[in-house]
């Protein structure tokens, strides 16, 4: 039997997956499950005893948490990538992550084919085939679900026909759980004027008060929180997560546009990243000059969208990504964080790179690095081609 290699997540597409290629197109399935920090060992072993049940030839977890940090995460963390200055891609960047291990695994095992359970209606399904025509050119895709465009009751209907027993009931929620962030999706989702209720968030606010963090960055990485220091920024990442989450911070809906043309509306919560990353852009605004700023927006902007798109693997991104870690040499320090319930605050920063320092002067007070007449030499040649401009165009009026 020819094999084949599904990314399986336990779900009722990767589920049908399962069972139509062994079944019905008779080839030798190989799931493969890619955690990038969303899964406990517990899940992982609940979705294994479900593979196991469905037949298929071999099961294997692979935890890419911490190569989705270093290859992904770190340079939207070092962009201040926001998507349309809301959503820190939360899913975007895992599903090319993901893509990528599948792919490595069919390599490695040799299949001759590659599935995924996307449907025809999302961005997902063009991340993942654009990973696979890149990494695994003569092997074949296979997306029954997108294919023959099934519908639930489609899908549940062949399952049972084959003797395939679980939970059919669909949940209100859609949720997708990883290192950076968790998406919700729900009826509220699908129209333009709804909000997601309270009980529609993972995690519920049971955090009361003010807690003040101490968020401690080395060249752009965060590496400690409140004094406690961690081996690897993944580590510091799960931690802030645990303390800020019950607050309710890093709660939104985003509205974008997808990239088969469609807009649409998708709710997250992710208060460590929002947190990190506004904390970053703070501790950037003291530590870099106007133009790194100034080119580090630009370039970030292209990079969060073109990631968006599953362009990943286009080598024009690994050159932004040297452009982005070399610009974050001196960006090292300490952040300030407030959290209350539902919000928070960037109180300030501490940093030996500070270029806010008083030795050259105190902005609206004092200088200490021109003189008055200086100031009104510079002040003349700057402008001076303005000033030009108006000359010459009020004398031929």
């Amino acid at each position: 039997m020819d094999k084949v290699v599904l990314a399986y997540s336990g779900g009722l597409d990767t589920t049908y997956c399962a069972i139509y290629l062994n079944k019905i197109k008779n080839l030798e399935v190989h799931s493969l499950t890619v955690n990038t920090g969303g899964f406990s060992e517990e899940e992982i072993k609940n979705i294994e005893a479900r593979a196991k049940t469905l037949g298929v030839a071999s099961f294997k977890c692979v935890d890419v948490t911490k190569e989705y940090y270093d290859s992904c995460i770190k340079y939207l963390i070092y962009g201040n990538v926001l998507k349309n200055a809301t959503y820190p891609l939360s899913v975007s960047a895992e599903r090319m992550v993901q893509a990528i291990a599948v792919a490595k695994h069919a390599k490695e095992i040799g299949a001759n084919y590659v599935a995924h359970g996307s449907t025809g209606a999302g961005n997902d399904q063009v991340r993942f085939d654009m990973v696979f025509e890149s990494m695994l050119p003569g092997v074949e895709i296979l997306t029954p679900i997108r294919d023959m465009r099934l519908s639930r009751e489609q899908e549940i209907d062949f399952l049972k026909e084959h003797g395939v027993e679980m939970n059919f009931t669909k949940a209100q929620y859609s949720i997708n759980k990883g290192l950076w962030g968790t998406s919700v999706g729900g009826k509220e989702t699908l129209t333009s004027n709804g909000y997601l209720p309270e009980e529609a968030w993972p995690t519920q606010v049971t955090a009361t008060g003010i807690r003040n963090l101490e968020l401690a960055f080395e060249k752009g990485e965060l590496v400690s929180v409140d004094g406690k220091k961690f081996s690897h920024p993944v580590q510091a990442i799960q931690y802030l997560q645990s303390i800020a989450q019950p607050f309710g911070v890093g709660r939104d809906i985003h509205v974008g546009d997808t990239i088969i043309g469609i807009k649409g509306r998708v709710g997250f919560e992710a208060a460590a990243p929002i947190i990190i990353i506004k904390a970053h852009h703070l501790l950037e605004k003291h530590t870099l000059t106007k133009w790194q700023l100034y080119w580090k927006d630009q370039l970030s902007s292209w990079y969060g969208n073109w990631l968006h798109e599953g362009q990943m693997l286009d080598p024009t991104m690994r050159n932004i990504e040297k452009f982005l870690a070399d610009s974050q040499v001196t960006v090292s320090g300490k952040v300030f964080v407030t959290l209350q319930p539902y919000r928070y605050t960037i109180t300030g920063i501490e940093s030996s790179h500070d270029l806010m320092s008083n030795k050259f002067g105190s902005y609206g007070e004092m200088n200490k690095g021109w003189s008055g007449d200086d100031v009104k030499g510079f002040a003349k040649i700057f402008g001076n081609q303005s000033a030009i401009y108006h000359k010459v165009n009020e004398e031929s009026k």
